[in-house]
């Protein structure tokens, strides 16, 4: 199995793990063949995001305990799908991006410039 790159074309790094993230729930924006979302893209959830997601359908903010989902609150990291993403740049409130747990296909919808430009740093 190829290890999985990021946007830098290094190796994939952990996205969260508190709470756990990734299709996959295993703290990593990798994706496969049943991820029809592609949840690639590796962000630090803001209010204004959260609330723009919410506006769009998707609420990531309730728990939802049947599906071990513990609701986000801002700072919370999660691998987001690459076109919501890049929906919330357009409307202004993308939130920041770890580029190092950035799946490499993000770049299939997202520009890594644009990518670049919402980069956090992680401590």
């Amino acid at each position: 199995m190829t290890e999985a790159k990021n946007v830098l074309g290094t190796k994939l790094e952990v996205c969260c793990t508190s709470p756990m993230t990734g299709f996959y729930r295993d703290g990593f924006c990798q994706t496969g063949g049943q991820d029809f979302g592609m949840h690639v893209v590796c962000a630090q959830v803001t209010a204004e995001f959260l609330e723009y997601s919410k506006s769009q359908g998707n609420d990531l903010i309730t728990p939802r305990p049947e599906y071990d989902f513990p609701g986000l609150k801002p700072g919370d990291g999660w691998c987001l799908c690459a076109a919501r993403w890049q929906e919330a740049l357009k409307a202004g409130v993308a939130p920041p991006v770890v580029l190092e747990a950035t799946h490499v296909r993000a770049l299939e919808v997202c520009d890594l410039e644009d990518l670049q430009k919402h980069r956090v740093i992680r401590e």
